[in-house]
């Protein structure tokens, strides 16, 4: 079985709570943090990365209703309501943008942690918990709010929106090589004859050249005759040396 736990993020208002989640949620060994504003979760999203957030929807400023709703565009997270609201139209309307569970506060923190764990197995067997069946454990992060790719550093790597897509079709499946026709399918749809790759290396090339430039180590690997792959290792024969002498020509 898999032993890894989710990580949580939670965005709570009141103080007290907010605390009492945390050092109960610690304690049970769950790695969270905690805000207490929509704002201060885009900002700290950017750098501590969660796989379950637990959302207040009375929030001050942007409510969470609409924390809810951009977290569920992002996809890949698991979201509980947290809420002293307990009307049925509150209800229906949090979890028609995606929420998977609703506790009304009080919160019965028994109740909320076999929450968490069922929430965090269907995740796993469903594909949707991030980094799928392979966990990425080297720390690498993609930051859909912030638009870059960020290495186990730190340092960080600026995408252009299609770079962030192509980056995205690999990430989510770290390990796994994709062939290019496969990723030019993922950018820019199906049905529309034969793919032309090349707009695949054009991409990948652009990448490299801007990696380059940054001196940022770019964990795409292109395998010889498969595809791509998101992969720190550079474990198996690629053309990688060559893409990059290309990539200054282009």
């Amino acid at each position: 079985m898999n032993d890894v736990r989710p990580r949580l993020g939670i965005v709570e208002d009141n103080a007290d709570l907010l605390e009492e989640l945390l050092f109960f949620l610690e304690g049970q060994g769950y790695a969270a943090w905690g805000v207490g504003s929509a704002e201060a979760l885009w900002r700290t999203l950017h750098t501590r990365p969660v796989d379950i957030m637990l959302v207040d929807l009375g929030l001050p400023g942007e409510d969470g209703f609409g924390v809810i709703e951009y977290l569920r565009q992002l996809s890949g997270f698991g979201i509980i309501i947290i809420t002293a609201r307990g009307g049925t139209d509150d209800r229906l309307r949090g979890l028609g943008l995606g929420a998977d569970k609703y506790h009304i506060k009080p919160v019965n923190f028994a109740q909320l942690t076999e929450d968490i764990e069922a929430l965090w197995q269907r995740m796993q067997a469903s594909g949707r918990a991030r980094g799928g069946a392979a966990p990425m454990e080297e720390g690498w992060v993609l930051d859909a709010l912030g638009s870059c790719l960020v290495d186990p550093e730190g340092r960080r790597l600026p995408l252009t929106p299609q770079e962030l897509a192509f980056i995205e079709v690999l990430y989510g499946a770290p390990g796994e090589v994709q062939s290019k026709t496969r990723v030019h399918e993922r950018l820019f749809g199906p049905g529309m004859g034969e793919a032309d790759t090349h707009r695949v290396d054009v991409i990948l090339s652009r990448l490299r050249r801007k990696a380059v430039q940054r001196r940022f180590q770019l964990p795409v690997r292109t395998m010889f005759g498969r595809g791509l792959v998101f992969s720190p290792s550079r474990s198996g024969q690629t053309e990688d040396a060559r893409d990059s002498r290309e990539s200054r020509l282009i």
